[in-house]
């Protein structure tokens, strides 16, 4: 097993399972991983702005300041990142998710791109710019033990 512990960055999609399903799988296995993540709890991050900064009845300021904050630590995260896996879920488009897979794939890091085979055709500059694009959370879990073994 490799000595280094790993810097893993999860992002995308908010509304399942999967990066709990990550995290465990790599506990279960032992993995010498850390894992960041954006925040996980819509309204606090959509709302972060006005909470600290004061209302907007504009909603595009008030999207402004959370976005504003939350880019702090998602390009911190990022960048201290060995790793990053970026989820497409089913419901959402997720433009986030695919402006972290660029800007990780810009500041030289390797990305798992994660979704289901009906967004192959969409998501085909992303898979192609990825390490390796997997169906299942646990397909991530097989490749992080296979890297640090």
């Amino acid at each position: 097993m490799s000595q280094k512990t790993w810097n893993i960055y999860l992002s995308g999609e908010i509304h399942t399972d999967w990066r709990e399903r990550i995290v465990e799988g790599a506990k279960a296995r032992g993995l010498a991983v850390q894992f960041s993540s954006p925040v996980t709890d819509h309204d606090a991050s959509d709302l972060v702005g006005v909470n600290i900064l004061g209302s907007e009845e504009d909603p595009f300021w008030r999207d402004r300041k959370a976005s504003g904050i939350n880019s702090i630590r998602t390009s911190t995260h990022i960048k201290n990142a060995d790793l990053v896996v970026v989820r497409f879920g089913p419901k959402y488009k997720q433009w986030n998710a695919a402006f972290d897979a660029g800007f990780a794939v810009a500041l030289g890091k390797p990305v798992i791109s994660l979704h289901d085979a009906e967004h192959d055709h969409a998501l085909k500059e992303v898979d192609e710019a990825a390490k390796a694009t997997c169906r299942h959370p646990e397909q991530v879990v097989d490749i992080l033990a296979y890297l640090l073994s």
